[in-house]
């Protein structure tokens, strides 16, 4: 097995506990890692994130959520359609934007979320 594959495989792995227990995964774990220690430019780092979470994090943890309960069924529906649509204008707009300026976006956005965080009560 090369270390590229075994890299990838160990990273999915991660993202998809941290994804499954907490709802991260995508953002805050697989682009840093495809960015800096597979050398991805930002828009295939991002591209390639959104390939790998969809089908085996979204339906294997739903399917654990749900059987515990903890699914509002109708209200999910109403935020996919709306991450349907959002998800095609953000990633058109995404590469009218230069690597650089998206990846500062990117970093900008994941401090203000965790500052704001780190000072709810």
């Amino acid at each position: 097995m090369n270390i590229r594959l075994l890299g990838g495989l160990s990273l999915g792995i991660v993202a998809g506990v941290l994804a499954g227990m907490i709802g991260i995964g995508g953002g805050l774990i697989i682009v840093p890692v495809l960015v800096y220690l597979f050398k991805l430019d930002q828009h295939t780092a991002q591209g390639t994130s959104l390939a790998v979470l969809l089908p085996p994090t979204g339906l294997l943890a739903f399917i654990e959520y749900y059987r515990a309960g903890h699914v509002h069924v109708g209200l999910a529906i109403t935020i996919a359609l709306g991450v349907l649509v959002g998800g095609y204008f953000g990633g058109f707009w995404a590469q009218m934007l230069s690597g650089p300026v998206l990846r500062k976006t990117f970093a900008v956005l994941m401090a203000a979320v965790a500052v704001r965080m780190y000072f709810e009560k």
